[in-house]
């Protein structure tokens, strides 16, 4: 978990990884999923998304930006799986928790 926490931004290859800890990507996948409740690619996916969207509101990237700061090859695929996560598509969302702010203080 501390590989992906590190380089969540990156491609992982699950064979490279597994060959690191000295297991087969098969038991890797399975003790993970075990610990995290997800796949690693999911895993990896939520990362991604939490981190791009602590980018758009903290430091005011677009959404294209904060996709590709993050590893998202495609803002396509970043917009629609921001919006599966979150519930919205990240303008909306930013706009929202925007004016949450203004409203209750600190969100994220």
């Amino acid at each position: 978990m501390a590989y992906f926490n590190e380089h969540y931004t990156e491609k992982i290859n699950m064979d490279d990884l597994a060959e690191m800890v000295f297991i087969s990507s098969s038991s890797l996948r399975q003790h993970f999923k075990k610990i995290t409740g997800k796949s690693p690619l999911q895993y990896q996916k939520e990362l991604r998304l939490q981190n791009a969207r602590r980018l758009m509101f903290k430091e005011n990237f677009d959404a294209t930006r904060a996709a590709l700061e993050v590893g998202y090859e495609s803002p396509t695929q970043f917009n629609r799986e921001y919006a599966r996560m979150f519930g919205e598509p990240p303008l909306k969302d930013m706009k929202r928790l925007k004016a949450d702010e203004m409203h209750f203080g600190r969100i994220i």
